[in-house]
């Protein structure tokens, strides 16, 4: 009796223990991965299509919205505004990155990230620094 109740207890402590070792590596993984896939975007500019044209967005250091056909004659946006793949509309305003369906009701941006026209996510960090995950 005394022996099963040890191999019992030594089953229950190996048990938790192994547990406790998987939920720490499922963790630590899922972490690594988020982390390790967002990289600086160089040129800190991002492609969007309006009416069938691709365009080369930026922002400077104002976060003014700029704007390319060729990534090297920029213009200002006047609306200050892109799409995103699913067609939602994207600005700066108030210092947030906001969204809308239609362009009247804006929300922030969940993480400031959003699906960019060439399917990579895009997301800016507090200091208007651009990043993607490829």
């Amino acid at each position: 009796m005394k022996k099963a109740i040890l191999i019992a207890v030594c089953f229950m402590i190996s048990s938790t223990v192994m547990n406790n070792l998987n939920a720490a590596d499922g963790t630590l993984s899922a972490y690594h991965s988020k982390k390790a896939g967002w990289k600086k975007v160089k040129n800190q500019a991002w492609p969007g299509v309006k009416e069938g044209t691709t365009y080369w967005y930026k922002i400077d250091k104002t976060a003014k919205l700029w704007w390319s056909t060729d990534g090297k004659k920029w213009a200002a946006v006047e609306d200050g505004a892109w799409m995103d793949k699913e067609g939602k509309w994207l600005k700066i305003h108030e210092g947030k990155l906001v969204w809308s369906a239609d362009g009247t009701k804006w929300e922030e941006v969940p993480e400031w990230k959003w699906q960019g026209s060439d399917g990579k996510w895009y997301k800016f960090d507090q200091h208007w620094t651009l990043w993607v995950n490829e």
